[in-house]
């Protein structure tokens, strides 16, 4: 089977599954559990505007919780303000892809390099930060809306369906929405990347001076990659501001910065599905570690499981160190291998049978 056979095989496969997931889920799991898989799926499309902004485009984009916050916080204040979610909705999408193209545009456009672009980015999440969380006082409003500093937004209204304030969604309306939202995500990032805008950027990235000798500017196809990274993260805030009703200044918080590049990281540069399951996998073992952990007693169980988070920790530096390229490519690799090996044995299996 050629590359075009298996891409589509691929597409077909991952459609399947994904749309089997989303219907089934709901009906076979409790409703903590449908709760769960919500923030997975939410934290799965700020795992995919990475995987662009990075993976594909080579800018290495440590402020991509500060477009998540700001998406988050955006909705929070519209709703507040508003009371209908159609607008906030959009201006959560709108104004972090505003913000993130005024950023390129000073980063790109001064050509800076990539070692200072990860710090800028870094540096306005910081910013960002310090300046929500000293906003604790009355004093600190946004038309009816409260920013409430460290104590962050609680009681955010939820989504309701366009133009009816009075029809909000619940719950499992939340996980249907996140799913769905998952699979056009990366289903739209399939086909950006496979047009002639997605090779320029890989192209941009494996060699920017020959593709600028080439007649493109990577300036601006740096710019537009790196808009639509901070779109889709901002579209990743306004449903993480609705699956929990509150937002807070940890959203900007280095932990939140750190771990979408580890999602990354551990799933695969290069690809769209390993960052997902990189994503899922971490969540996932971080909550069943917290879970697990024993209220009290001296045992060595105890004593693990009191030090989850640096468990935690060990697992991901050994899987970064052991699985450089990250699970799906190493995967691939290790399937490609296979293959080869397969042909080679069937090979020298045939030939003593031509020469008889």
């Amino acid at each position: 089977m050629n590359s075009g056979g298996r891409n589509i095989l691929g597409l077909a496969l991952v459609a399947v599954v994904g749309l089997s997931f989303m219907g089934l889920t709901p009906r076979l799991v409790e409703l903590d559990t449908v709760l769960d898989l919500t923030v997975y799926m939410i934290m799965a499309i700020l795992a995919l505007s990475l995987a662009l902004i990075w993976g594909y485009g080579g800018i290495l984009c440590f402020g991509q919780s500060a477009f998540f916050g700001l998406g988050a916080y955006t909705y929070a204040i519209a709703m507040f303000n508003i009371g209908e979610s159609t607008v906030p909705l959009l201006l959560a999408i709108i104004l972090p892809a505003a913000f993130a193209a005024l950023l390129g545009y000073f980063m790109f456009y001064g050509r800076i390099s990539d070692v200072y672009l990860g710090v800028i980015t870094l540096t306005v999440t910081l910013i960002l930060f310090n300046s929500i969380n000293s906003t604790a006082g009355p004093e600190f409003h946004i038309g009816s809306a409260r920013l409430g500093g460290f104590n962050g937004i609680p009681g955010i209204p939820p989504l309701n369906f366009p133009g009816n304030k009075s029809a909000a969604i619940d719950l499992e309306g939340m996980f249907y929405i996140a799913t769905a939202s998952l699979l056009a995500t990366y289903f739209g990032l399939r086909l950006l990347l496979a047009s002639r805008f997605g090779r320029v950027i890989v192209g941009i990235r494996e060699n920017e001076r020959r593709a600028e000798l080439l007649g493109y500017d990577p300036r601006a196809y740096k710019l537009a990659t790196f808009t639509i990274g901070g779109a889709l993260a901002g579209f990743a805030g306004c449903l993480f501001a609705n699956w929990g009703n509150f937002v807070s200044p940890t959203i900007f918080g280095l932990a939140q910065s750190a771990q979408i590049i580890i999602w990354v990281i551990v799933g695969g540069r290069g690809t769209l599905i390993g960052p997902i399951l990189g994503c899922i996998g971490i969540q996932w073992l971080n909550a069943a570690l917290g879970a697990n952990q024993p209220s009290g007693g001296s045992d060595w169980w105890s004593k693990i499981f009191a030090n989850a988070p640096l468990i935690l920790g060990i697992i991901l530096v050994a899987f970064v160190l052991l699985v450089p390229k990250g699970l799906v490519p190493t995967l691939a690799d290790l399937g490609q291998s296979l293959v080869r090996l397969r042909r080679r044995r069937e090979k020298r299996g045939f030939e003593p049978q031509q020469a008889e």
